[in-house]
């Protein structure tokens, strides 16, 4: 399988990433804000959805691989739910929104498990997913309560 590098420049580009992202998961200190540089990093061990319904045989393949996301143009960071000195703490990503500001600005919303959340004030969306390295099996499939 191939590794994912996915570029997004609008809300529709945002989508699909959150879409990739859905269920990654990530400690407290894999969220890194680089000012100098308005940049956003978060490093996350994503769920490979695109390859959970298929495989040989009728199998399915459950993977995860390390991924990482970063986000440029930002401004400013803003987290509620989450303690930053506690380093280990396990967040699981639900969702990545684009909520419209004075256009192209805006604010890019991580949506965590447990009331957790990220907003970057961004002048734009610019982002960059990539896939780091090899998958190796997921131990099940993620499962949402309906």
């Amino acid at each position: 399988m191939e590794m994912l590098k996915l570029v997004a420049l609008d809300d529709g580009d945002l989508q699909i990433i959150s879409a990739h992202l859905q269920d990654a998961v990530l400690k407290v200190s894999d969220l890194d804000y680089l000012p100098r540089e308005k940049r956003f990093v978060v490093a996350a061990n994503r769920f490979v959805w695109e390859r959970a319904e298929t495989g040989g045989f009728g199998k399915r393949t459950l993977e995860r691989r390390r991924s990482v996301l970063h986000f440029d143009c930002v401004t400013a960071v803003k987290a509620s739910g989450i303690d930053r000195s506690r380093k280990d703490d396990v967040l699981s990503l639900l969702a990545v929104r684009f909520l419209p500001g004075d256009a192209p600005a805006g604010v890019v919303e991580f949506t965590f498990s447990g009331n957790a959340a990220i907003r970057l004030d961004v002048e734009c969306i610019e982002a960059k997913l990539t896939d780091l390295g090899p998958a190796w099996e997921a131990r099940s499939k993620p499962e949402h309560d309906a």
